[in-house]
């Protein structure tokens, strides 16, 4: 499921609760990286549109990235004001082909 640093984690605890505990961190991070990942994806698909001057493919790409992106945001994964700024950025990249 994770890798060996979020298994040590997961025994390092000796009270049930702890022990819980750590399994929950563990299949959050596992969950927040997933979602991260897809983020950064959706927006490099984006960048390499607006590099490529491809303004439809830019355009396609915007509005496949931006729910991606709040839904990263929603996740906590990134905050809030990162997930804006990065909309608002490849947004403006777009507008600006």
């Amino acid at each position: 499921m994770a890798d060996a640093r979020i298994q040590k984690k997961m025994k390092s605890g000796r009270h049930p609760s702890a022990q819980k505990r750590a399994r929950q961190d563990a299949k959050r991070n596992a969950r927040n990286i997933s979602n991260a990942s897809q983020m950064r994806t959706a927006m490099k698909k984006v960048r390499t549109a607006v590099a490529a001057k491809d303004k439809a493919a830019a355009q396609a790409a915007l509005k496949a990235a931006i729910p991606v992106i709040a839904k990263t945001a929603t996740k906590n994964a990134v905050h809030e004001r990162t997930a804006s700024r990065y909309i608002s950025r490849l947004t403006l990249a777009v507008n600006q082909l």
